[in-house]
């Protein structure tokens, strides 16, 4: 097959690569959507020691299952694989899972390929009015409903408002997912002009610069989908006395926080991780009901291309939240 090779920092190559080795509880699947993720684009600049090249990197998926007898089936992949039997997965927390590993991570293969092997569970068929470039977004999408689900959780009932730092698809994502778990006065942030103006006049979002950002605006919800010191900063600044941190983002391990605050505003702050099954197949029902919006907002390129789409997000030339590559 051929597939989207990672060879070190900055370097992508489009390659022949052996077929996936299907282990007895797997299916074949072949790719038909792939999204470029964040966390892809830490892999490509060296970044992650946990993604060491040479390497098939991707994990935001879509395809058609080929052989066996779901052969034909439309299906999105939710890429975490866990036990199934430690405490976290027996309740209801698998995404915590100490044997969790997730496809794109040794030893296991991503999806920048025109095959990839999962196992059966972790396949979620796509009914027929739903296009395949729509549903890989389930996954990117499912880390912001899981982090609003439990900012949820943590505030109780209530009229909420929320600010989201970072207008890529995790932060879309989160803002979407805000909405369809009814929170709808949402201020999302994103320092990128280029994009801010995408996400306003193509999404509809509130968004803004971090300078128009003032002291007195306060959130009861804040998201950070970035990850790095100075968004952590903005957000111990920015959730009200009470309020809830939910981050998401891993841009970068230390610095930002504004502990002396936090604690004297009693602020929760809730490192979140992907997603819990259970929070998959909601965000994948979500998407199927239209109840995330028409999820228009994605740049679709070829496999090929993989190597420019990437160089491109670098040079922040991409308004779009979202690049999906069709192997």
């Amino acid at each position: 097959m051929k597939a989207l090779v990672y060879e070190g920092p900055e370097q992508l190559s489009l390659r022949d690569a052996p077929n996936p080795v299907l282990t007895e509880d797997q299916h074949l699947v072949k790719v038909a959507a792939v999204g470029i993720c964040g966390s892809d684009m830490h892999a490509y600049l060296g970044h992650d020691e946990r993604r060491p090249a040479p390497l098939i990197l991707g994990h935001e998926a879509a395809g058609v299952i080929v052989g066996g007898p779901r052969d034909g089936e439309r299906v999105t992949l939710n890429p975490l694989v866990t036990c199934g039997i430690c405490e976290a997965c027996l309740t209801g927390r698998d995404n915590l899972c100490p044997e969790r590993m997730i496809i794109s991570m040794p030893p296991r293969e991503g999806a920048f390929a025109q095959y990839v092997a999962m196992r059966a569970e972790n396949l979620i068929t796509v009914p027929g009015h739903v296009s395949l470039e729509k549903a890989a977004l389930a996954e990117p999408i499912a880390c912001g409903w899981h982090a609003v689900r439990l900012a949820k959780e943590r505030l109780g009932a209530g009229s909420h408002t929320a600010l989201v730092l970072g207008g890529g698809a995790i932060g879309l994502g989160a803002a979407l997912s805000l909405v369809a778990q009814g929170v709808h006065d949402i201020t999302l942030v994103e320092p990128n002009e280029g994009r801010r103006t995408y996400l306003t006049d193509k999404c509809r979002q509130h968004a803004i610069a971090p300078d128009d950002l003032t002291n007195d605006m306060m959130f009861d919800i804040v998201i950070d989908g970035v990850g790095f010191a100075k968004t952590r900063a903005i957000a111990s600044a920015h959730a009200k006395p009470g309020g809830v941190i939910a981050h998401i983002g891993l841009g970068e391990a230390t610095g930002g926080l504004d502990i002396r605050r936090m604690t004297l505003q009693e602020v929760t702050f809730i490192g979140t991780y992907t997603y819990t099954a259970q929070d998959f197949r909601d965000t994948a029902q979500a998407i199927f009901d239209g109840r995330l919006g028409p999820l228009d907002w994605v740049e679709m390129r070829t496999l090929a291309d993989g190597p420019a789409a990437f160089a491109d997000i670098r040079a922040g030339q991409v308004a779009a939240p979202k690049i999906i590559l069709h192997p």
